[in-house]
């Protein structure tokens, strides 16, 4: 099916694409991602937040309730991670029928550097009592969604918050978080898709209880359909995207590339396992061959190169690529349609003239 055939993106979806943005597949030949083309969703309003009355609160569960300043969260001991995030909802404007949301293609994902504390190491100084089950993140956005009007709040098990690699993050790629990123304060999950890590962040409780608010209840679940109470959505599933060769043309994105040997180059990333193969398919994954890996990136969860030699020869042709994780989670060819248009993670499909 052609872009002309597909169902028109309505004028409310025009205003969430002109609000978010994603990375362009030619910025995948960076390592890091420079901050103004990593992904960006904003749920609801960018919240003017001023930096000299901002506390955050730990509370809830625990026997020391806290107020921190982001000058006493900086002067803790403090980690810095690459880490590849990726929107649950990449992928959306692929499945067919479309489900009606914000419209991505492939490009909701960004890898970057990220600096914080640890987010275990604030609670162990409130304290973390005794039947404690979840903690809840609290962001300073307000919004209307499902008919209620809502702070955008999620929660984790507290086994996955006390791991030591979530953090509580206040610069991204060695400078402080811009706004639209969550500035002063966000929480980083690493592995986890992008909707956990809660941006301007003012809140942290410790409950004893499940958490069951609409991003937790209603949103982020796989949904057959609209009845079905589905599964959450939690980890990022493997994913490989490659750089399309050739050139552009400029109102379709089309590839006209010339023959002769193309290196292919992109990105792979999984939150289940380090990325162990890549493969390309160039006759629209009929046939497979394996990618050249580069070099395992120092964190489990940012992102990792490949590349591949490809023999152009004239004519048209569907190019593939795939990934599988150390777990041996693989892409699937096909997605899995869900109410939300969450998880499609099917193989990234570039069609190429060569002439």
């Amino acid at each position: 099916m052609t872009g002309a055939d597909r169902e028109g993106i309505s004028l409310e979806e025009l205003a969430l694409a002109a609000r978010n943005h994603a990375m362009p597949y030619e910025a995948l030949r960076y390592d890091v991602t420079p901050v103004g083309l990593h992904y960006l969703l904003i749920h609801y309003d960018i919240p003017d937040v001023d930096v000299s009355a901002f506390r955050l609160s730990v509370g809830g569960h625990v026997e020391t309730p806290l107020e921190l300043t982001l000058d006493a969260l900086r002067a803790m001991p403090s980690t810095t991670l690459a880490v590849t995030m990726e929107c649950a909802g990449n992928g959306r404007a692929l499945l067919e029928p479309r489900p009606v949301s914000q419209p991505w293609l492939l490009g909701a994902v960004g890898n970057a550097e990220w600096t914080g504390v640890p987010l275990r190491d604030v609670l162990a100084g409130a304290g973390v009592r005794e039947g404690a089950l979840e903690v809840l993140f609290t962001g300073r956005d307000r919004g209307v969604e499902g008919d209620i009007e809502q702070a955008y709040e999620r929660s984790l098990p507290l086994d996955e918050a006390m791991r030591e690699d979530v953090l509580l993050a206040f610069e991204m790629n060695w400078g402080s978080l811009l706004p639209q990123h969550g500035f002063p304060l966000r929480i980083l999950v690493p592995g986890w898709y992008g909707m956990a890590s809660v941006k301007w962040l003012e809140r942290v409780t410790v409950l004893a209880e499940p958490f069951e608010g609409y991003q937790m209840a209603t949103s982020y679940r796989m949904r057959e359909d609209p009845d079905d109470p589905g599964e959450p959505i939690t980890r990022i599933f493997p994913r490989s995207l490659m750089i399309p060769p050739g050139i552009p043309e400029f109102a379709t994105r089309a590839r006209i590339a010339e023959p002769g040997t193309h290196r292919l180059e992109g990105r792979a990333w999984s939150g289940f396992g380090r990325i162990e193969r890549v493969e390309v398919s160039t006759d629209d994954g009929v046939t497979w061959a394996d990618a050249v890996l580069g070099p395992e990136p120092a964190s489990a969860f940012g992102w990792r190169a490949w590349s591949f030699d490809w023999r152009a020869e004239p004519g048209e042709h569907v190019l593939c690529c795939r990934a599988t994780d150390s777990t041996g989670l693989t892409q699937p060819r096909e997605p899995e349609w869900n109410v939300g248009g969450y998880r499609n993670t099917a193989v990234q499909r570039v069609t190429v003239l060569v002439r």
